[in-house]
């Protein structure tokens, strides 16, 4: 048997025994710039389905070992969503007919019609590609809900869009680093937009968010009955961005045991479906981001070497908000804009004061901190502009642009001893009164506050027995 080609866009397998029919098919497919695999009977093509992921399979049902029924139910075992489209000679129409009782999405009368044959495989295309791409596009309508575009006019903005429409028209894999809050998300999105991936899925994940226990199948599916409540097959992430782009967000918290799997679909682009034995193939362009310091994590053997530098072949850094801070106001406008045509108010006006107060402002959330705050302050205003006592920022920490802004909240503050001994003092003090703020407004739900403080129920678990608080008024 011939060599499967490279994997083009899309790739046909054709089950026939008979040479010359085999050679016409593959002819007329090829010439409509399909890819095509072959075998001769269920054997041979149980063997292509090992090693190859076809985009549509056009099977004889009378086979010399095995038949199409063999074939389909192959095909089916291994993704349910492949279009099988099943040859027939004329008088055996009941055969066709039960295939696609079995699955099949079609049947072919021989003689083949070349044309005909060419308007059911682009059908069959056009199915497989509406049920991947209705997958992520449910993920992707609900990540884009209130996601603004990229606004900004200052120099390190620009700089950051170019490197990314450079990086957009290779396959590299892309690292964006930056604090939590800076838009990573954002600007993957850009990155596939800009890139030759753009009409394919773009999938998202947090790997912060979902538990150890259940993100090995988020990111490569399970087999029925892989594990307790696996009453189904479930295609992972990888799969679904088969063809477009995956989005590893904060892939710095990636559990060690699952890293060394991360790197292998990297390198070779293969895996294995949690409780499969079966290789499986895909084209997907990953772009991770991470909020952490993976350098000082590989040190720590927190993360593993191999996958840093696998990771990182085009790091990108995604600057703080503080330290492109003429951007604030622009963002705040846009942000009023928007927040006003959501809840229907009319178009509110941002004071000088409150622009100059924004601007102020050392935003330790970045863009989303300002998001949210932005968009209480239009819930708040009553009348038709945003003034200070509208944003709320009178009880955070004000920034010090020098060494005489020492207020009375400054003076409060012990900064006794070493500069390690004085930040420690009052980044756990700052810690221990954010947790109690955010506990009290969750109404002592944990899993709400690890949500808003960006934390894992872990690690919010340690701190509030570190700094031993107790729960809020009414949940004791």
């Amino acid at each position: 048997m011939p060599t499967p080609p490279p994997s083009p866009s899309t790739q046909i397998l054709i089950v026939e025994d008979k040479d010359s029919l085999r050679t016409m098919l593959r002819h007329a497919l090829e010439g409509h710039g399909h890819g095509v695999v072959e075998a001769r009977d269920e054997v041979e093509a149980k063997q292509q389905l090992a090693t190859t992921r076809p985009t549509v399979v056009l099977s004889d049902l009378r086979l010399p070992q095995g038949d199409g029924f063999g074939v389909l139910r192959a095909v089916k075992e291994q993704d349910p969503e492949t279009p099988v489209i099943v040859m027939t000679a004329y008088g055996s129409i009941e055969d066709a007919v039960a295939a696609m009782k079995e699955g099949a999405l079609d049947f072919l009368a021989k003689p083949v019609d070349p044309e005909h044959l060419r308007l059911l495989v682009a059908r069959a295309i056009e199915q497989r590609q509406l049920v991947t791409e209705n997958v992520a596009l449910k993920e992707e309508l609900a990540a884009r809900r209130g996601m603004p575009h990229i606004i900004g006019n200052d120099p390190k903005l620009a700089k950051i869009l170019a490197t990314l429409e450079r990086a957009a028209r290779t396959d590299t894999t892309v690292l964006l680093e930056g604090e939590s809050g800076t838009g990573k998300e954002l600007f993957a999105r850009a990155l596939h937009a800009l890139s030759p991936r753009a009409e394919r899925p773009f999938v998202a994940i947090n790997c912060a968010a979902i538990p150890d226990a259940l993100l090995e199948s988020e990111l490569f599916g399970h087999e029925r009955g892989a594990f307790t409540g696996a009453v189904a097959r479930k295609l992972g992430k990888f799969e679904v961005a088969d063809r477009g782009t995956l989005f590893l967000d904060e892939i710095g918290d990636l559990p060690l045991a699952l890293q060394a799997k991360i790197l292998r679909a990297l390198e070779e682009r293969c895996f294995e479906r949690l409780g499969g034995t079966t290789e499986r193939r895909v084209d997907v362009r990953v772009v991770a981001a991470t909020n952490k310091r993976l350098k000082e994590r590989v040190a720590a053997k927190q993360f593993r070497e191999d996958l840093y530098f696998r990771l990182s072949v085009f790091p990108v850094s995604i600057p703080p908000l503080r330290e492109r801070s003429s951007d604030v106001p622009l963002l705040a406008r846009h942000f009023i804009e928007r927040f006003c045509a959501d809840l229907r108010k009319p178009r509110l006006t941002l004071s000088s004061d409150a622009a100059a107060a924004l601007q102020g402002y050392a935003w330790p959330g970045n863009v989303r901190e300002l998001q949210n705050c932005i968009e209480r302050a239009v819930i708040l205003t009553d009348g038709d502009t945003i003034r200070p006592l509208h944003l709320n920022l009178s009880s955070v920490l004000p920034r010090a642009d020098d060494a005489g802004a020492d207020t009375s909240l400054w003076a409060q503050v012990d900064l006794s001893g070493s500069l390690t001994d004085a930040t420690s003092r009052v980044t756990a003090e700052v810690e221990r009164r954010k947790i109690q703020q955010v506990l009290k407004e969750a109404g002592g739900n944990r899993a709400e506050a690890a949500m808003q403080l960006q934390v894992s129920p872990k690690a919010l678990a340690a701190k509030i027995k570190k700094y031993a608080i107790g729960a809020p008024a009414g949940r004791r």
